[in-house]
């Protein structure tokens, strides 16, 4: 009868932690885009002679609304707090505080099992607001996120894409198949048959004399193909290094890659030897960003040439991003790309930059980083792949290898 009793119970708390999820977190990350009534203006509260702006609104769509208008209609409040009767506070206080604005969040508070409190409780959202200061920081710009889906999925969009998904592993299947059996010269007309787009502004480079070195070309990062999409650019091969790649990608890529070791002296010597073979095109920034922010570079590739030529490159994904942090999902990274209905890459060549006499190679990885920020439109920042992976995954981006150094 004990048995049955605590199954019973167990069954009762799923069964009300799937109503939350489906009914709650999805309709409220939808509901900005269904017809509502406006949000509620903000109120100013007065406890215990502190005063604060409260939000109170049904959803975090609303409560994103509401928060500008809060931070400037009552100057004189210390405290902006968001109150959310439809979210937990674990699940939205850091993305409101960090990244909207708010000094405070009140949210329902969930019990283990998934059951969310319904009473209002309003000695914690007192306490809450008196022990929160001014945030003078303000909110601060969303640079790294990971997932797959490039939209937002509400029921008709998610409804499409499920409806798609077949016909969308099958057209990255033929894609890659199009790239790795087919000769170079008709890869590039049969994938646009395919639906991949490849757009080219700027004059491409002259390919190099015989006896010289191969050229050196640095772009910013946004997915695996990065490189492939510029040797589509260039009617010619290149090679390309990377860290951390899966045995995936790696099989299915057209052009040759060369792993790199994090060792800078060792690392210089392979890139050296590879561009003394041909073209070579680098990302210094790393890791792959999907906002239009430009990540550090770093100065490594401005010791190996006598000039560097910048590539502006954008991977448009309409459905699937083709980055991720999780070291099971990357060799994926470039499946999912593909899978898009339309996937996209723009490639602007810009004007070699001289590295010989123009400043210390952290000079040079600077200038190239702004010249290519400016013909994005990007901002240009000194974030590093470490703080992209203790952001988003836990840990510094570093994955143990077993290959040899030779």
């Amino acid at each position: 009868m004990y048995m049955v009793t605590m199954r019973n119970r167990f069954s009762t708390r799923m069964v009300n932690l799937h109503r939350f999820v489906k009914s709650n977190l999805v309709a409220g990350l939808l509901a900005r885009h269904h017809p509502r009534d406006a949000p509620p203006p903000p109120q100013i509260s007065v406890l215990d002679g502190n005063k604060a702006t409260v939000v109170d609104a049904a959803d975090v769509a609303a409560l994103m609304e509401a928060a500008a208008a809060a931070a400037s209609a009552h100057k004189e409040v210390t405290v902006v707090a968001a109150v959310s009767r439809l979210f937990p506070t674990v699940m939205v206080e850091t993305f409101l505080k960090e990244y909207v604005g708010f000094d405070a969040v009140v949210g329902r508070e969930v019990s283990f099992a998934g059951v969310m409190d319904d009473d209002d409780d309003m000695e914690r959202f007192r306490d809450v607001v008196n022990k929160t200061a001014k945030n003078g920081a303000g909110s601060q710009p969303l640079i790294f996120h990971d997932g797959r889906l490039a939209f937002t999925p509400t029921p008709a969009a998610a409804l499409a894409m499920y409806v798609f998904l077949p016909l969308a592993v099958a057209l990255s299947v033929l894609r890659i198949a199009i790239f790795t059996l087919l000769p170079r010269n008709v890869s590039g007309v049969v994938a646009a048959l395919a639906g991949v787009r490849l757009s080219v502004t700027g004059a491409p480079p002259a390919a190099a004399e015989d006896d010289a070195a191969g050229r050196l070309y640095a772009c910013n990062h946004r997915t695996l193909l990065d490189a492939i999409a510029v040797s589509g650019a260039l009617g010619r091969p290149v090679s390309t290094v990377t860290y951390s790649l899966g045995r995936l990608s790696e099989l299915l890529s057209p052009i040759p890659l060369l792993p790199l070791t994090r060792q800078r002296e060792e690392d210089r010597r392979r890139m050296a030897s590879l561009l003394s073979r041909g073209d070579v095109v680098v990302c210094p920034e790393g890791t792959t960003c999907r906002e239009p922010y430009l990540l550090r570079f770093s100065p490594l590739f401005a010791e190996l040439a006598d000039e560097v030529n910048p590539v502006a490159v954008h991977a448009g994904a309409g459905m699937f991003y083709g980055t991720s942090t999780s070291p099971l999902s990357k060799c994926f990274d470039s499946v999912f790309f593909l899978m898009n209905p339309w996937p996209e890459y723009s490639v602007h060549f810009l004007e070699p930059v001289p590295t010989a006499g123009a400043g210390s190679s952290i000079e040079v990885a600077n200038r190239v980083q702004r010249v290519i920020a400016g013909a994005l439109g990007y901002e240009a920042t000194a974030l590093t792949r470490k703080a992209k992976y203790l952001l988003l995954a836990g840990n510094e981006g570093v994955v143990a290898t077993k290959r040899s150094n030779n």
